[in-house]
């Protein structure tokens, strides 16, 4: 990008995802299009964009091997109508070689084509202060290999909501050269009252990349609540962005927060505090 570039958008689509996958595909087919039309170059998604249903049984209708789901080719056709990047937030499917369900996560280019997928690899296995009891693992079986790929917007790193927790994994992924993360979240109300926004900031800082976390929001049709506040934050640890625009999801069904992701910002933190040349850890005997 040349210097007197305007830096490329990224465009983080807060939604409050239900029960009906194809009101959901409606939504995101309208923030898509809006984003476009910004000037977006991508777009990003919260966990579970396609269905957000804790009701194993109903949603079972829906679950299926990503080689028999409609849904990905529904994603690549949004990115291709609307000429944007694409990041799908994350589907549940079954995993293609058994019957228990993966999170999964896909990076659609402009043209269609699917360039990168996830699953998520920590399982939500919790009992919270307030009482809310979720066992992820239940259901789900956790990923097993570290995902980067080539985005208009840097090289990024993939995860998903509870890997935000463990910052080995963020870790690894600076190390293989990630300048922008991508944290898609279904975060509880509670949780994200009290760490969403330091959490955030702290993989940002350390990693020294772009995080672009974009968030699920308000009352479910599953019953459940979620803390919203997608967020983009660079390398500094500074807030780019915050969807706090509660009135827009109720009119429309999304709110946005867009932020311009500025390529040289995760080597000029990298110069500033050069964390690679000071580590001594690795070094520190037994």
């Amino acid at each position: 990008m040349d210097a007197s570039s305007p830096a490329p958008l990224a465009a983080l689509i807060q939604m409050t995802s239900g029960i009906d996958p194809d009101a959901n595909l409606a939504t995101i087919d309208r923030a898509m299009a809006e984003v476009a039309a910004r000037g977006a170059v991508m777009a990003f998604l919260p966990e579970m964009s396609l269905l957000l249903d804790r009701d194993r049984v109903r949603s079972g209708g829906h679950i299926v091997r990503e080689a028999d789901s409609r849904w990905p080719s529904a994603l690549q056709a949004l990115a291709q109508k609307h000429g944007i990047w694409l990041h799908s937030g994350s589907m549940p499917l079954l995993a293609d070689d058994g019957e228990r369900r993966v999170n999964r996560s896909h990076v659609i280019a402009a043209d269609g084509g699917i360039r990168a997928r996830y699953d998520k690899i920590h399982m939500f296995d919790v009992t919270l202060p307030s009482g809310e009891n979720w066992r992820e693992s239940a259901a789900y079986e956790g990923g097993n290999r570290l995902v980067l790929v080539d985005t208009p917007l840097g090289r990024m790193g993939l995860s998903i909501c509870y890997d935000l927790r463990f910052p080995e994994l963020y870790r690894a992924l600076a190390d293989r050269r990630a300048t922008i993360i991508a944290i898609p979240a279904a975060f509880t109300v509670s949780t994200g009252e009290a760490h969403w926004h330091v959490l955030m900031r702290a993989r940002a800082i350390e990693t020294q990349c772009h995080v672009v976390a974009a968030a699920q929001y308000g009352s479910h049709a599953d019953g459940r609540q979620t803390y919203g506040h997608s967020v983009a934050i660079d390398p500094w640890g500074t807030i780019l962005a915050d969807a706090e625009a509660k009135q827009a999801v109720a009119q429309k069904g999304y709110a946005l927060a867009l932020a311009p992701i500025d390529a040289a910002a995760a080597e000029r933190a990298r110069q500033a505090i050069p964390l690679a040349q000071s580590r001594t850890v690795r070094n520190v005997a037994p």
